[in-house]
């Protein structure tokens, strides 16, 4: 459950849902909300801190935070997931480096606003 809370709040804040400066619900309130134990959005918490994603303030609360170019930092490290994810599948396929390629640019171009 700590890892699905920490994933949620990630990819609102990649997805630019959330903000920097929005505050967050408090540990006790989300705990309550997602009939977790407070100890388990503690340590999301935590963590999402230590990696820059939120900051919390002594008697205040936990915000997001005003990190400049965080989403996009998150988007491309989603971005190397997947295309990890891919040259996997690639590879398990039996699927030579050019072929992936010429698939992947066959897609941007699928992709493409036409005018």
């Amino acid at each position: 459950m700590y890892l699905q809370i920490v994933e949620q709040i990630r990819q609102r804040v990649a997805a630019g849902d959330w903000e920097a400066g929005l505050e967050l619900p408090s540990i006790r309130t989300l705990a309550a909300n997602l009939r977790v134990s407070v100890i388990t959005v503690k340590r999301a918490y935590l963590d999402l801190e230590s990696e820059g994603v939120i900051v919390t303030r002594h008697g205040k609360g936990s915000f997001i935070a005003d990190a400049q170019g965080l989403a996009k930092d998150m988007r491309l490290a989603q971005l190397d997931t997947h295309l990890a994810a891919a040259g996997e599948i690639a590879r398990s396929l039996g699927m030579a480096e050019p072929e992936l390629i010429e698939r992947l640019r066959s897609a941007l171009t699928q992709q493409e606003p036409t005018s």
